[in-house]
């Protein structure tokens, strides 16, 4: 069995808990060596059992034993050390959302392309099996033609002084950080792209960050989609898709992982009956083990570079759309 040796840039907290964990329980990979400025990055190894810590990114980049790295860092950092990665060949698994707006994301994508290494932006919750059976039920009919669909992604920030998403230069902001999941859920659901969007948002005064986003797009397929997104509203990560028949609910959408077990839970209603289904995924180890297949087996991305310069473009067209009051057409 061939094995992915990872290194992960930064200790953030979704890589101490999510990631890193699922690189230990996938089948073909495993984590080697973490990076972060200073020398709590030694304690951190410790605590995980990674064999190697480094104080700096630059120095996990030379490692020679290190073929990928996951990078967690803010989002105004992802586009030098995704670089930087390909500069050393290492293949690269970079959080979302990729970059700050569709020209950084093309730039970042054309890079890895000339240095011949693979490049995924870590949408994590498509590979959970619940979508591709919403698909399957879409298809099916059962919920006739598709209207609709409506998805909301929020938790409350108690913590907004040290925060970085309330640090706009950093690419902080609700928009960025959650509703850039049900832009992309959108077009991977429904199997299309938006060609106009149209948002407003509440901006922190102080920070001039959108904590909350309320957004509608216009689909190819002429499907309307309205999503919002913030930091000031209870947890929710769910979407729904109403058709002329029925509709479909799923109320752990983005983030299956937190309800127990890791269950993923479709809802369809149709003439007032409604039944459930309930599908396990273990979310995260699915990610590491399709990205180290991907490299292993030269297969197809999960996530392509396309979807994530179409998601990054749509995500412009929301905050132009915010800062003008317009209705913004997306070029295609």
């Amino acid at each position: 069995m061939r094995y992915i040796r990872f290194g992960v840039l930064s200790t953030a907290k979704i890589a101490r808990t999510q990631l890193i964990p699922a690189m230990f329980r996938a089948g073909n990979a495993e984590v080697v060596a973490i990076a972060s400025r200073g020398s709590k990055v030694h304690e951190v190894a410790a605590a995980l059992q990674i064999p190697k810590a480094y104080e700096s990114y630059d120095d996990l980049l030379k490692d020679p034993d290190i073929d990928a790295v996951y990078i967690p860092l803010p989002n105004y950092l992802h586009k030098e050390w995704v670089c930087k990665a390909a500069d050393h060949d290492k293949h690269i698994l970079c959080e979302k959302p990729a970059a700050l707006h569709e020209r950084e994301a093309a730039e970042m994508i054309e890079y890895c392309k000339e240095k011949n290494v693979k490049f995924i932006e870590a949408f994590m919750y498509q590979l959970h099996p619940q979508h591709e059976r919403v698909r399957e039920i879409i298809a099916s009919g059962e919920i006739g033609d598709v209207k609709l669909m409506k998805s909301s992604h929020s938790f409350y920030m108690k913590d907004r002084v040290t925060n970085i998403r309330m640090d706009k230069e950093m690419g902080g902001g609700s928009l960025y950080d959650m509703g850039c999941y049900s832009i992309h859920a959108a077009c991977h659901i429904l199997q299309t792209e938006p060609i106009r969007a149209h948002a407003l948002a509440e901006m922190d005064p102080d920070t001039n960050v959108d904590v909350s986003t309320f957004a509608h797009l216009k689909m190819t397929n002429g499907v309307n989609v309205m999503f919002d997104c913030s930091f000031d509203m209870a947890n929710r990560n769910e979407y729904e898709i109403i058709g002329t028949k029925g509709t479909i609910k799923v109320p752990y959408a983005f983030r299956p992982d937190k309800n127990e077990g890791g269950i993923g839970l479709i809802v369809v209603t149709c003439d007032g009956v409604s039944r459930e289904e309930r599908i396990p995924g273990d979310l995260y180890r699915l990610e590491v083990e399709h990205f180290s297949n991907y490299i292993l087996e030269d297969g197809e991305p999960f996530n392509t570079a396309e979807e994530t310069i179409r998601n990054m473009r749509a995500i412009d067209a929301c905050y132009e759309s915010i800062q003008t009051g317009q209705v913004i057409n997306i070029k295609q």
